[in-house]
């Protein structure tokens, strides 16, 4: 009983010490993923513990519409929006690292996803969006937004490109090193002058959506 105990505390102990240690490397350093782990945020295990299908319910993306990924990072949710939107819809992948968007071309290239056609990849920075103003349905960040340095800039150019009554999803996932707290998400998008419109999931893996006024 005594061993089981232990292993028990380990497993419990372990994400809070990797997410605290993070933690203090991140307020002493500002780096977006590093490109490297490209392969890992796309792989089969990251859809099961966070399922893109679910993500794009959750954040409202329709048939249609012209969504925004910011950090898409290697792909791992934009192919999933794409059909989501469907012919007539739009998706642009933007990301601040061009090896990362290298790997969304190269996946993008295989025979599953040649079907593809409304996906356009952008190198850009959170800070500049290449929109033109109120030009957008949704922008959507997966494990993003805390990684940006100055996120109230960010979000104020989110809301700039932003349809009125577009919409703003944020998806964050525990043990990421970045994870906030849901109420953390509330206040920074409630600040940029967001409204809360759903907030769905639960500790590890939630998804809060925000409405452009």
């Amino acid at each position: 009983m005594t061993v089981l105990l232990i292993i028990l505390l380990v497993i419990i102990a372990f994400p809070i010490f990797w997410v605290t240690a993070a933690k203090i490397v991140r307020k002493l350093v500002h780096f977006p993923a590093p490109a490297f782990i490209g392969r890992l945020l796309d792989s089969g295990y990251r859809r099961k513990i966070q399922p893109p299908e679910q993500m794009v319910e959750r954040s409202g993306i329709k048939k249609g519409m012209k969504v925004l990924d910011l950090g898409c990072g290697s792909g791992s949710f934009t192919p999933f929006v794409a059909r989501a939107v469907g012919e007539k819809g739009k998706v642009y992948a933007l990301d601040i690292q061009a090896a990362m968007l290298k790997q969304l071309e190269r996946k993008l290239s295989r025979p599953e996803n040649r079907d593809i056609k409304n996906i356009k990849l952008i190198d850009g920075n959170a800070y500049e969006l290449p929109f033109d103003d109120a030009s957008l349905d949704l922008v959507y960040m997966v494990t993003v937004l805390q990684e940006i340095p100055d996120r109230n800039r960010a979000l104020a150019e989110v809301r700039r490109v932003l349809k009125a009554g577009g919409f703003l999803s944020v998806t964050e996932l525990f043990p990421d090193p970045d994870y906030p707290w849901k109420s953390t998400t509330i206040k920074l998008g409630e600040a940029a002058g967001f409204k809360v419109d759903n907030v769905s999931g639960n500790f590890f893996n939630y998804t809060v959506r925000f409405r452009k006024p």
